[in-house]
């Protein structure tokens, strides 16, 4: 399904219209690559993956808003293919080495613990950081961004 025609019927869904409507999205996918990407949509539309995180220097670099509660994004397979559309209900400012277990549970990849997400993010944030030539750090904020599906 296109990302529009997602939209169009979740406006529809809630009695709303492209016309008539006030809300507004952002499409993406998760991580940088297919594999990952198609992954994490799966996840996310299985309930299982309910936050995501994000290097707030790299929000910067990019001069990119950062996430509000109630924002809606429609998450994509890589290939653009709506998955599903997601409402964040909470953003955190948290430093990388004080993300917790329960952050990682969250999150929901891989084995849910704090050591795969800690590993899987350390090497996803020193690839970024070094393609917006910075240097990542222990102590970088992250940008915790929880949400709920609501509409598939």
């Amino acid at each position: 399904m296109t990302v529009e025609t997602m939209w169009r019927n979740y406006l529809k869904s809630i009695g709303e219209s492209v016309i008539t409507t006030d809300k507004t999205y952002e499409a993406w996918y998760f991580c940088n690559n297919e594999i990952d990407a198609n992954n994490l949509a799966d996840l996310t539309k299985r309930g299982i993956k309910r936050a995501t995180a994000g290097l707030k220097k790299s929000y910067e670099v990019e001069r990119e808003s950062l996430p509000k509660e109630k924002d809606l994004h429609i998450i994509t397979y890589f290939d653009g293919t709506a998955a599903c559309i997601i409402e964040v209900t909470k953003v955190e400012m948290i430093p990388f080495n004080e993300i917790t277990e329960e952050n990682a549970k969250v999150e929901g990849e891989g084995d849910g613990s704090l050591a795969y997400w800690r590993e899987g993010h350390l090497k996803f944030f020193k690839e970024e950081a070094k393609a917006y030539d910075f240097e990542f750090r222990g102590n970088d904020l992250v940008v915790f961004m929880t949400f709920k599906v609501i509409h598939q």
